[in-house]
């Protein structure tokens, strides 16, 4: 996954530097609802000089190339995961609380999407809103 992210940021003309391969690492290891903050604290101790700046420019440039995708849930502003395939969530609109889920209906709906409109389908995100159990109690 790593080598297609770099072959893409190569691609478009930019460079590989250390602390860019420092995000993408945490990227792939972790790839989930991390937070710019997150992110930089994992990718410093990979490349301890990596800066915050850095990290937000890299995540838009990241965002530009299709690599993640920025999620907005709750008031705590992005949290990035990779734009790739599927990605399911049930998320709390009273506490926030993201529960990721495999079983996804939407694949089939992806095929059928597109055979019908003749459209090459890369990834979908399908999210439902309510309240987690601790909040409905």
């Amino acid at each position: 996954m790593t080598d297609r992210w770099i072959e893409r940021l190569r691609a478009a003309g930019y460079k590989i530097t250390p602390p860019r391969l420092a995000v993408l690492e945490v990227i792939r290891q972790e790839g989930e609802h991390l937070n710019p903050s997150e992110i930089l604290e994992q990718a410093r101790t990979i490349h301890p000089a990596l800066g915050r700046a850095t990290v937000y420019r890299t995540l838009e440039l990241l965002t530009q190339l299709g690599v993640v995708r920025p999620i907005y849930v709750g008031e705590e502003g992005p949290m990035y995961i990779r734009a790739e395939g599927g990605h399911h969530h049930l998320v709390c609109s009273a506490c926030g609380k993201i529960i990721d889920f495999e079983q996804c209906m939407a694949d089939e709906m992806a095929q059928e999407l597109a055979e019908r409109f003749g459209f090459q389908i890369e990834s979908h995100l399908l999210e439902f809103y309510g309240l987690c159990a601790d909040c409905h109690g």
